[in-house]
């Protein structure tokens, strides 16, 4: 058995815990906040209860295999419920589109916009599938250590699919504005812009069509309560409000971290908080990036969030909401060609109280807004309180109900409050971009090549951004741990 000190308690930190505390290690998880679950922690405002982070549930069946590895189901902790329609669009004409939750109704929805797309997102459906298949069996769960790791038969196969966009597939299939914008949108979790996001990564359009949009009930918190749930029971043990300040090496070899003042003596550390962050706790010679190696990486987008509650029910408004009603590629341009607060921003809107009535008083509604920011942007209230403006006269327009004067709150949370809160470099809200030269072994590694008995998890190493990769970076961790931890024993 071997002590392991984790730091932060994000996805991917609460993945590892149970999969290391399974093999037989005593493990501790370290949290700066007041709870745990990282970016997933919870509001509580005046009746009102806000996911703060993630509020999409896709890929289920990364989440069952999760479970399933120890002996359980999703439901042993929390329900589910398949959202119908999955998310609403709005556009500029005011037409907006419903996507269903059958990918046979999505298929329809598509043909009525433009003829012949029906049977045009059968086959770009039916390439995604087969790409979805190939990432989670061959590649998603491999560790960065090798370009070796990338190349099987079915790879090979699609390699002009690693050097070709999605978007450019995307826009020579399909011609209308409204369909390229839906298809192109869930590349946008991968925290890069479709243009220079490889067309392999259309598995990402069969986790939205395919797989639908789900929602566990009482939030996504609920996936955090059961992850630590199932963690007590295989021994975990979680501390709250407990910064970590330094993470103490001698002669190359990890020997612990360093919590409020107090050493802790570890015989491995893994860290799930922000990987550039965790750097910092080191020791110069120690570190294995430079401030210039992050600077020049690509980012995925900060993000200007508030949260909202709302005197009244609203109406014509869904779970999930995007608002395309302005141009796409501005917005994209301002967040990764020439950093800048939006001009007319695109946002999401998510109504969580439309499904769950346990989440806002009755009566009344729960609301979450997030306009995707450059990473690094600065920001005072009053432009914040400008841009609240701006959405709820978008929303009021584009839904035609009066909203401005049944505000009762608003919660806003931006660029340094995810520095501050959560570490995050330049502020980002969902880690490193996957594009084509930060996939897999490009990526910053998962096992420190100065340190020994050093590891990190989370959305900057492998696999990337967004929950279910989470889930998957603390398996591959925590593999490569257990495996290290063995030829400690041996050697021994």
């Amino acid at each position: 058995m071997h002590t392991i000190s984790i730091i932060g308690s994000g996805f991917s930190s609460l993945s590892a815990a149970c999969y290391l505390a399974k093999a037989g290690n005593k493990v501790t998880v370290y949290e700066k906040n007041d709870q745990l679950g990282g970016r997933a922690r919870i509001l509580k405002h005046d009746g009102f209860t806000f996911d703060m982070g993630p509020s999409w549930y896709w890929m289920p069946d990364v989440f069952e295999n999760f479970f399933l590895d120890f002996n359980k189901k999703p439901s042993d902790y929390y329900s589910l419920e398949k959202l119908s329609p999955a998310y609403k669009v709005f556009f500029e004409d005011f037409k907006a589109i419903e996507i269903p939750k059958s990918i046979e109704e999505i298929i329809e929805v598509f043909e009525k916009e433009e003829q012949g797309s029906g049977e045009n997102l059968r086959k770009f459906m039916s390439d995604a599938g087969y790409n979805y298949k190939v990432a989670i069996d061959k590649i998603v769960n491999r560790p960065g250590f090798s370009p070796l790791e990338l190349v099987t038969p079915e790879t090979v196969s699609k390699i002009n699919q690693f050097f070709t966009s999605i978007s450019s597939k995307i826009r020579k299939t399909f011609k209308s504005p409204k369909l390229i914008q839906i298809l192109e949108f869930p590349v946008l979790f991968l925290g890069a812009k479709p243009q220079d996001t490889p067309l392999f990564y259309n598995f990402m359009n069969y986790a939205d069509f395919v797989l639908g949009t789900w929602y566990p009930k009482g939030g996504m918190v609920k996936i955090v309560e059961a992850m630590v749930s199932l963690g007590k029971e295989l021994g975990v043990n979680y501390v709250i409000n407990s910064n970590v300040s330094k993470i103490n090496v001698e002669k190359r070899t990890v020997k612990g971290i360093t919590v409020d003042d107090k050493f802790i003596s570890s015989d491995i550390v893994l860290s799930g908080a922000d990987y550039a962050h965790t750097e910092t706790l080191l020791d110069n010679k120690y570190r294995q990036y430079s401030n210039h190696y992050w600077d020049k990486k690509v980012f995925a987008p900060s993000s200007l969030l508030f949260y909202v509650g709302f005197d009244k029910k609203l109406v014509n408004v869904r779970h999930h909401n995007l608002f395309f009603d302005k141009s796409f590629d501005n917005h994209a341009a301002e967040i990764y060609d020439t950093p800048q607060w939006p001009k007319e921003p695109l946002f999401y809107a998510s109504f969580p109280s439309i499904t769950d009535n346990s989440v806002s008083p009755e009566g009344k509604e729960c609301a979450f807004f997030l306009v995707p920011l450059a990473p690094g942007l600065k920001s005072d209230k009053d432009l914040v309180d400008s841009y609240f403006k701006v959405l709820i006269q978008r929303l009021e327009e584009q839904t035609s109900q009066e909203l401005a004067e049944h505000v009762l709150f608003k919660i806003p949370f931006c660029v340094e409050d995810f520095k501050n809160d959560y570490n995050s470099y330049k502020g980002n809200a969902y880690g490193m971009a996957n594009t084509l030269m930060q996939t897999a072994f490009l990526r910053p590694g998962i096992k420190s090549k100065k340190v020994k008995n050093l590891f990190f998890t989370g959305q900057l190493t492998v696999p990337g951004p967004g929950v279910p990769p989470a889930l998957i970076s603390g398996k591959i961790v925590s593999e490569q741990i257990i495996k290290k931890a063995l030829k400690i024993l041996c050697h021994d």
